[in-house]
């Protein structure tokens, strides 16, 4: 037990026990950090005032940049020598400020792929387009150099005391007029300067991405000049100015490492801010000449370069805390639901505005953000915490959905653009907790900086919902009239104020990226026509003709079987019903009875109702299958009668080709079914089975009789006109020669009318009349009507996927015909068919095969669909080109602060109603935009990507 009475520890004990009562207050307002957002927060602030770092992406680079940074700041302390320790200085100050995870990483597998023999392929993050071995021999001869530099003019030049003619007064003086470039050309590049006024010299109301690059050229030229003054000349006149200052002879001094350590590393770490520090600095050198002045006395160059920079931070914080507050102040005001709640508390804010001032300063230096409690205007001190605001990693969630992969799609593209605009300037000042807003039609990508260092930085994008609610609606229309006001709308004077300055989205920059424009439009008068819903069903046989070709001439084992034909002179022997045979008797019911049997869920009253139950269990799949080999007595069933002599010598038994046709009355024995007969037929060209279609294609399960009717509706000039035009021969000199072979073959082109036929049977049913736009829909959709061929279809995955996409290719056909003009002849028709092929998807968005085509970047994708609130039916088209996304700039701290808010409402109050003020819509604050893109389970983005790193030159 201590006996002596020490003051200091007494007065510290006061303090503390009147500290801790306030303790369980400071939680339950929300002022008291969690232990690990605390240390986060301390290493965040010591790396980068202290060490002169950056904010990392994850908290694991963090805590190992802290660790080596801290570790240079140590070991300059004991080397001993003056000229050492510069080089020491500058060497780690230039490594530690690149992106040496993505170094290490194309290190290490280079080494590995040299060692194995073969290549890289792929990088995290593009790396493989960012970072090559001519990017590291840049680094190497920028590093020799600065090396070269700082020991040169440390060892020959004296230490002068500073004044206006001293080398590091002169410096100082190139640094000045570099400050004063830099900053004009970086404001010039964007659309507003200060985010105040109208840049004249920025390109307005550009429809087009080629006219708007063509008017924007000379801001690009302008923006290399800043990249060579802001990447290699302010770095090395920086370092010339630290390398000529006396107080690098004081050795062993820890002012000395650390200053020198930071603002060493400063200098390629954040080139912009360190340019400014540094002129600050060299001006109030040269207006406080005198050595009896504190700052001069006992601050060294290094410590007053610390010193700055952390004003320097905190004074741009004051500033965007106060314009947050101001912004919540007059929202809260303006609204007109809520004025009467809100005017006691802004009337209350406005007497007692000193106390406001002070909860400002407060959290501007403890660097945490402003809480507005419920988003009124009732300001707390949140907690403080890392940039990131949010604890997971970045990255690792989100809410997935449909639209999830449109923004997949886009991310690496508006990288690309991204690139370019911010090694520009255009973005403004890249500082790690920086946010971005992009819209682009009914898209929104929220756009966070993590990390900045030397020539990169680290960004996490986000992708907001497409399915906008009337709160996100409204705040869109608000962010829409933003950008169209800055760079859309023409404006008389050379130099005009921005209309929505008091907005927390300040407009900078046009990119153009190669993403998705989506067009919804109405079919009312195309896909209701009676002539149109009539051409249809004509072409969709020849578009079945034509899909069925063409799948069999690409089969992948088309090539292996070409080659092996050419060795054999026989003649291939197949089933094939008898399209032209003379049946032996009549069939069993009359075709026109077939009409009859329509399901009563499948009647045009009842379109979008429940879909009709397409059975699949075994016993019904059984009904219309040509059972091979066996004989199965079945009660109520109809054997055929043998073939006759052509099972002698040739087929085992005649059982082979009877069938069995469940849900038919038995009929006499004398009766034979004219569906069984199944003769044995030969093609007449040796090539024909290369295009023959697959055997379980071939199973009969429609009476002779129908097949005979629906046969006379074959196109047979277009089935000859397709075959002569396959390429699957062309690698063969008498290519010509052998399709006219096929053409002529009777055999085949049976083969195909009886399997095209059976298809188009499926997809109308039963029903011969003209198809309804609810039938289109259904089928569409992949709901087949009732019948005889629905079973023997469906049970045949690849034939009714083809037959669905010859139904879908029909009715983009239809609609290109009602719009661009009628098909003039079959070339022409091959040609649309051969687009739809290549470059369309035409499906449903539900599809996953949608999802592909758009991450495949299909040029073009369409869709059909029905809007039951105005009751008509909608096409929408999705085409990848390449078009301008507006990107704004958002107020830091006013997404901090509400970012905050939703913390403390949601896990410190309770408060999760869907409907709470905080998440209602306000076009000043974008509140409901902003809690959309916080980290889930507070948020909800569809999309947020992994760190990605951007190079920036």
């Amino acid at each position: 037990m201590f006996t002596v009475n020490i003051p200091g520890l007494e007065q510290t004990n006061q303090i503390l026990h009147i500290l801790f009562i306030f303790l369980p207050f400071l939680w339950a307002l929300g002022t008291l950090p969690p232990p690990d957002a605390l240390f986060l927060w301390a290493m965040e602030q010591i790396l980068e005032f202290g060490l002169g770092g950056s904010s990392m992406s994850t908290h694991l680079r963090l805590l190992i940049m802290f660790i080596i940074s801290a570790g240079t700041a140590v070991t300059s302390y004991f080397i001993p020598s003056t000229v050492g320790v510069v080089l020491f200085m500058t060497a780690l100050g230039f490594l530690l400020s690149l992106n040496l995870s993505d170094m290490g990483f194309f290190f290490k597998h280079s080494a590995t792929g040299h060692r194995v023999g073969t290549k890289s392929k792929a990088l995290p993050n593009g790396s493989e387009k960012q970072f090559t071995w001519k990017e590291c021999l840049f680094y190497i001869i920028i590093l020799v150099l600065a090396l070269i530099e700082t020991s040169l003019l440390h060892h020959f030049a004296g230490f002068p005391q500073i004044s206006k003619n001293s080398p590091q007064a002169i410096v100082g003086y190139i640094l000045m007029i570099l400050l004063i470039i830099l900053w004009l050309l970086r404001e010039i590049q964007s659309v507003c300067i200060f985010g105040i006024f109208q840049n004249p010299f920025y390109p307005k109301n550009v429809q087009t991405v080629t006219l708007f690059l063509e008017k924007q050229r000379r801001l690009m030229k302008i923006g290399v000049i800043r990249r060579i003054l802001l990447n290699l000349v302010s770095p090395f006149a920086m370092i010339a100015f630290l390398s000529l200052d006396s107080s690098l002879q004081e050795l062993h001094s820890v002012s000395v490492s650390i200053g020198f350590t930071r603002a060493f590393r400063m200098v390629w770490q954040n080139t912009e801010n360190a340019l400014l520090e540094t002129v600050i600095v060299s001006a109030v050198h040269l207006l406080i000449s005198s050595t009896d002045v504190w700052w001069n006395r006992s601050l060294d160059t290094g410590i007053r370069l610390l010193l700055v920079g952390i004003m320097r931070d905190r004074l741009i914080q004051f500033i965007s805390k106060l314009q947050f507050a101001v912004t919540v102040l007059f929202a809260s005001w303006t609204e007109k639901k809520r004025r009467k709640s809100t005017t006691t508390l802004c009337i209350l804010n406005i007497v007692f505005s000193p106390f406001v001032l002070v909860f400002i300063v407060f959290s501007t230096l403890l660097s945490s953000p402003l809480l507005p409690l419920f988003t009124l205007p009732l300001f707390l001190v949140g907690f403080p915490r890392p940039v990131q605001s949010w604890p997971g990693p970045v990255g690792t969630t989100a809410c997935i959905c449909a639209d999830t992969v449109y923004y997949y799609q886009m991310v690496p593209h508006l990288t690309t653009a991204l690139q370019s605009a911010m090694a520009a300037g255009s973005l403004g000042l890249l500082l790690p907790g920086s946010h971005y807003l992009g819209r682009f039609q009914d898209r929104l990508i929220w756009i966070m900086i993590l990390e900045c260092g030397y020539t990169y930085c680290c960004i996490n994008i986000k992708g907001l919902e497409l399915q906008e609610t009337s709160c996100h609606t409204a705040e869109a229309q608000r962010v829409d009239e933003v950008f169209q006001s800055a760079f859309e709308q023409e404006y008389a004077r050379v130099c005009s104020v921005n209309e929505h300055f008091g907005n927390v989205l300040t407009p900078c920059i046009l990119l153009p990226v190669k993403l998705y424009s989506d067009a919804r439009n109405v079919l009312s008068g195309i896909i209701d026509s009676h002539d149109n819903l009539k051409e249809f069903k004509g072409d969709l046989i020849k578009v079945l003709v034509w899909i069925l070709l063409q799948h069999c001439s690409r089969r992948p084992s088309m090539q292996e079987v070409i080659h092996k034909t050419e060795n054999k002179g026989k003649e291939s022997l197949i089933i094939l019903p008898a399209l032209n045979a003379s049946p032996q008797t009549q069939s069993l019911e009359d075709t026109d009875s077939l009409s009859s049997e329509i399901l009563d869920d499948w009647s045009d009253d009842n379109v979008f109702g429940d879909e009709p139950t397409i059975k699949k269990g075994k016993e019904e799949k059984d009904q219309l299958k040509v059972v091979p080999g066996v004989n199965l007595p079945i009660p109520g069933s109809v054997e055929s009668q043998g073939v006759g002599d052509h099972s002698v010598g040739t087929v085992p038994e005649n059982n082979l080709y009877k069938a069995v046709i469940l849900g038919y009355p038995v009929v006499d024995k004398g009766r034979q079914e004219d569906v069984a007969y199944i003769p044995l037929m030969e093609f007449s060209c040796s090539h024909s089975h290369l295009l023959s279609l697959p055997e379980e294609w071939t199973s009969n399960c429609l009476p002779n009789s129908k097949m005979r009717e629906m046969s006379s509706l074959f196109p047979e000039e277009w089935y000859q006109f397709v075959l002569k035009q396959l390429e699957c021969f062309h690698s063969e000199e008498n290519a010509s020669n052998v399709l006219e072979e096929i053409a002529k073959d009777r055999v085949l082109r049976d083969f195909y009318v009886h399997a095209v036929m059976t298809c188009y049977f499926s997809l109308f049913g039963v029903d011969t009349m003209v198809p309804s736009p609810g039938h289109i829909l259904r089928v569409y959709s992949g709901v087949l009507p009732w019948s005889l061929a629905l079973d023997w279809l469906t049970e045949k995955p690849e034939l009714f996927q083809l037959a669905l996409k010859a139904f879908r290719y029909t009715l983009k056909l239809m609609i290109d015909k009602a719009s661009l003009g009628p098909i003039e002849d079959f070339k022409e028709l091959t040609n649309c068919l051969e687009e739809y092929e290549t470059d369309w998807y035409i499906g449903l968005v539900s599809d996953e095969k949608w999802k592909e085509a758009v991450v495949q970047e299909k040029p073009y994708l369409f869709s059909l669909g029905y809007d039951s609130n105005m009751g008509v039916y909608t096409g929408r088209v999705l085409s990848l080109q390449e078009l301008l996304v507006q990107v704004g700039k958002l107020n830091a701290e006013a997404v901090r602060g509400q970012w905050a808010n939703l913390s403390w409402e949601l896990l410190y109050a309770t408060n999760d109603d869907e409907e709470r003020y905080s998440i209602q819509a306000h076009p000043l604050l974008l509140r409901n935009l902003t809690v959309q893109a916080a980290d889930p389970p507070l948020g909800y983005p569809v999309y947020s990507s992994k760190p990605l790193h951007i190079h920036l030159y």
